[in-house]
């Protein structure tokens, strides 16, 4: 992998990611979100598939597809809705669903970590524009075009931005399921942090949604 990014490079973009990262962002906050209304399992499943869309995003913009979508305002405003409607959607039953926060902390709640909630993080991942304009718009400044193996280079770039963000989410995730845990010495406080949780994915929708326009 030496002989694809040098060191130099790969050091650079690892230590920017880093900084750009560890800054709650979007997908932080839907994290974050999923773990004050279902809990650890929740938000760690959340990671894993907001982790393997962002890698589909890599792929796709290694590929050339991500400067489409960077020069087109018609896509990028098509995707950007596409994904804050779906943030809303998510807000929206973790809301109505509220209730149950304080069984659900106490017992294993079928699906809260399996298939569709990985479903949800990739589909929220995959489907942030902004994400792909960060690429498209970062990963050729640390690509190195007279070495050659563009796209291996901007692959290995991205693994490695995945890489933090997977890291950096699951702290957050973990430490917002653990301050839901001790909400879950009152059910009440419980239910309450599990509506916050819906809101939040709300909120956030609605940011997406009227944030990043482009001229």
């Amino acid at each position: 992998m030496g002989d694809v990014v040098s060191a130099d490079r790969l050091l650079a973009f690892a230590a920017m990611s880093f900084l750009l990262i560890a800054v709650p962002g979007p997908s932080v906050l839907f994290v974050i979100g999923r773990a004050l209304a279902h809990g650890r399992r929740a938000a760690l499943t959340t990671v894993a598939g907001n982790t393997i869309g962002a890698g589909v995003l890599v792929a796709a913009v290694a590929l050339g597809v991500g400067p489409v979508v960077e020069r087109s305002v018609v896509v990028f405003t098509v995707l950007k809705l596409a994904g804050a409607a779906y943030l809303v959607y998510l807000g929206v039953k973790a809301w109505r669903g509220r209730g149950g926060a304080p069984a659900a902390a106490t017992g294993d709640v079928s699906g809260r970590g399996g298939p569709r909630t990985l479903w949800d993080g990739f589909a929220v991942g995959v489907a942030n524009p902004k994400t792909i304009v960060f690429f498209a718009a970062v990963l050729p400044q640390f690509v190195d075009r007279g070495q050659g193996h563009v796209t291996a280079q901007m692959l290995l770039l991205g693994l490695v931005f995945n890489a933090i963000a997977l890291v950096c989410d699951s702290v957050w995730g973990l430490a917002a399921a653990a301050a839901r845990t001790w909400f879950a010495r009152s059910p009440r406080r419980l239910s309450l942090v599990g509506g916050a949780g819906g809101l939040m994915m709300i909120g956030l929708g609605v940011t997406v949604a009227a944030t990043g326009r482009r001229e």
